[in-house]
């Protein structure tokens, strides 16, 4: 293996597929309250939902495991999903959402770099909804590495983003 090899600065990740329970419901969690699209479906096992018409960053399916319980957080497996938001505003429109909806939410924190609200979707799987603070405010170490941190988010600040 070439240890030499450096994986090139813009490769991302292309989606997640996610193994749910019940369809209709994540997709009233995804797309209904998320506010994400669907761009296609196979029949009612699955379906690809995505922001501003990409081919899908999120699949969903009950190929493996429709009617299954709720997945367990002491076993490996995904910890969460993260959802960049392109500004500030776009995390507070979700946080209000969630709020108004009474959505249960499992944390939030300003984590130096980025703000992020944390929930769980309906089947149990981590869902991290978070903006990426501007470059030139994130945290530096003395020795020139990324600080971060897990502070409390001021939601009444996030909040005044309306």
């Amino acid at each position: 293996m070439d240890k030499e090899y450096t994986i090139p600065a813009n490769t991302r990740i292309g989606h997640v597929h996610l193994k749910v329970s019940d369809l209709k419901r994540s997709i009233d969690f995804y797309c209904g309250l998320l506010g994400f699209e669907i761009t296609g479906r196979y029949g009612e096992e699955a379906v690809f939902i995505s922001a501003g018409g990409y081919h899908h960053h999120i699949g969903l399916n009950t190929w493996y495991s429709k009617g299954s319980p709720e997945a367990n957080k002491n076993n490996v497996g995904l910890y969460h999903t993260a959802i960049l938001y392109p500004a500030k505003k776009d995390l507070a429109v979700l946080y209000n959402r969630l709020k108004i909806a009474q959505y249960p939410l499992t944390g939030f924190a300003d984590h130096g770099v980025s703000y992020a609200i944390y929930l769980d979707d309906p089947d149990g799987n981590g869902v991290e909804l978070y903006w990426d603070k501007p470059r030139e405010e994130w945290p530096i170490k003395e020795n020139g590495t990324v600080e971060m941190y897990n502070q409390r988010l001021d939601l009444t600040e996030l909040l005044n983003e309306l």
